[in-house]
C-alpha cells in the first residue's frame, strides 16, 4: 500500500486519541510517569507500524493494564516491570508462533465477541469521561449535563461527518482549546527519563496485578482481533497483518517502554476501526501520528503534563464513542444464530466481567456445539 498524507489520512490518523490521551495524562499526572517516557514508545511502535505492515495499524495505551495501575495508584517501577514482562511474553509467543496457532483456532464467531467487547468498552469510556472525568481533568472538567450535551454533539458530528475530515476539524479545535485554556506548555525539550528499579517484589506485583489481567486481552484484541479487522477493511492488502508479527511489535516496543520506565502499548482493533472509519487507508496516518507522539515526547515532553489536562474531555468521549459504534458493525457478517449467540455471549460477558470470562464461556460454547455434531451422527448408527 502507498503512503498518503493528504487531510483524509490525517483525520483517519487522530481519530484514535480518544484512548490515548485519558490514559496518557493519568499516567503522567497520577502516576508521576516521565511524559516523554510515555509518548516515546507510543509514537515509534506507530513509525514502526507503518513501515511493517503498510497500513493504518493502531497503537494503544494497553487499557486494562493503564486503568488498574491508575487505579491503584501504581508507581514508575512497578508498570516498568509490567510492560517488562508484556514485552519478553508476547516477543516470545509472537516469534515461537504460538500467537498464529492459537488465533487460527479462535473461532470467528469468538472473535467477533471480543469485537463487540471492546465496543461497548469505548462507548463505557467515553461516557465515564464525561460523567466521571478522571483527577487529573478535574480543574478543566465542564458540570456533567453540559459535557454530555456537547459529548454527545460531537459524536453525532463525527457519524454524519466521517468521511467529511470532521476528526481532523474536532481534534484540531481542541487542541486550540487546550492551548487557551492552559496557555500552553511552560517548558521545552524532553523530560527527565530513568531505567527502573526492579527487585523480586516489583515484579511478582507487576506480574499479578497488571500482566495476568492485561494477557487475555491482549492476545485476543491486540493480536487475533486486529489482524480479523485489518482482512475484514483491507483484504489480500492484510496479508503482512497476522497475529505473531502484531505480538512481535507490540512485544518489542513494551521492551522499550519497560525500559525507560514509559507507559506500556498494544494495538488494537477498535483503534483500526476508528482509524479507517474516519479516512485512514494507508501507512500515512501511523506515520503521522508516529511523527506527532515523537515530537511532542522530544519537543515538549517537559512541559506537557500542565498542558494535556485542558484537551476537551467531550471531544475526547465523542470520538471514542463513534469509533465504539462503528466497531460493533463488523459483527454485521455474523449469519446463523448460534454464531451470534457466541458472539453475544463472549461479549457481554466480557463487557461485563472480565474478557477471560468471556472468551472461556465462547470456547466452552462451541466445544459442547462440536460435540453434539460428532456425537449425532453415531447415535444416528
Amino acid at each position: 500500500m502507498e503512503f498518503r498524507f493528504d487531510r483524509r489520512e490525517i483525520a483517519g490518523a487522530v481519530a484514535d486519541v480518544g484512548v490515548l490521551v485519558p490514559i496518557a495524562v493519568a499516567l503522567i499526572v497520577k502516576n508521576d510517569l516521565s511524559a516523554t517516557a510515555v509518548l516515546l514508545p507510543a509514537g515509534l511502535l506507530y513509525l514502526a507500524a507503518a513501515a511493517i505492515y503498510r497500513l493504518p495499524v493502531p497503537v494503544q495505551p494497553l487499557k486494562a493494564f493503564g486503568a488498574i495501575a491508575i487505579a491503584e495508584g501504581l508507581g514508575s517501577d512497578e508498570i516498568a516491570a509490567g510492560a517488562l514482562l508484556m514485552g519478553v511474553i508476547f516477543v516470545v509467543l509472537g516469534r515461537t508462533g504460538a500467537i498464529d496457532w492459537a488465533a487460527r483456532h479462535l473461532p470467528k464467531p469468538i472473535i467477533r465477541g471480543v469485537q463487540l467487547t471492546v465496543g461497548l468498552l469505548f462507548l463505557k469510556i467515553a461516557f465515564e469521561l464525561l460523567a466521571d472525568p478522571p483527577k487529573a481533568f478535574a480543574d478543566h472538567a465542564l458540570p456533567v449535563g453540559l459535557a454530555l450535551v456537547l459529548g454527545g454533539g460531537v459524536l453525532a458530528l463525527a457519524l454524519a461527518l466521517k468521511q467529511r475530515h470532521i476528526a481532523l476539524v474536532l481534534v484540531g479545535a481542541g487542541a486550540v482549546a487546550m492551548i487557551l485554556t492552559t496557555g500552553g506548555p511552560d517548558a521545552a525539550g524532553p523530560s527527565a527519563i530513568e531505567a527502573p528499579a526492579l527487585s523480586g517484589e516489583v515484579l511478582l506485583t507487576a506480574l499479578t496485578v497488571l500482566v495476568l489481567p492485561q494477557l487475555p486481552l491482549s492476545f485476543a484484541n491486540s493480536c487475533a482481533a486486529t489482524a480479523d479487522a485489518a482482512r475484514t477493511y483491507f483484504g489480500d492488502h492484510a496479508a503482512p497483518v497476522k497475529p505473531g508479527r502484531l505480538a512481535t511489535s507490540l512485544g518489542t516496543a513494551n521492551l522499550l517502554a519497560g525500559t525507560i520506565s514509559g507507559m506500556p502499548v498494544c494495538h488494537g482493533a477498535g483503534g483500526m476501526t476508528a482509524h479507517v472509519s474516519f479516512g485512514a487507508r494507508t501507512a500515512g496516518a501511523p506515520v503521522f501520528m508516529g511523527i506527532v507522539l515523537v515530537g511532542l515526547a522530544l519537543g515538549l515532553g517537559a512541559g506537557l503534563a500542565g498542558m494535556l489536562v485542558g484537551f476537551p474531555l467531550p471531544i475526547l468521549a465523542g470520538l471514542l464513542a463513534g469509533a465504539g459504534l462503528l466497531h460493533l458493525g463488523l459483527l454485521g457478517d455474523l449469519e446463523q444464530r448460534f454464531a451470534w449467540g457466541v458472539a453475544l455471549t463472549v461479549g457481554l460477558i466480557g463487557f461485563t466481567t472480565n474478557l477471560t470470562f468471556g472468551l472461556a464461556a465462547g470456547l466452552a460454547l462451541w466445544g459442547l456445539r462440536a460435540g453434539a455434531q460428532r456425537v449425532r451422527p453415531a447415535l444416528a448408527n
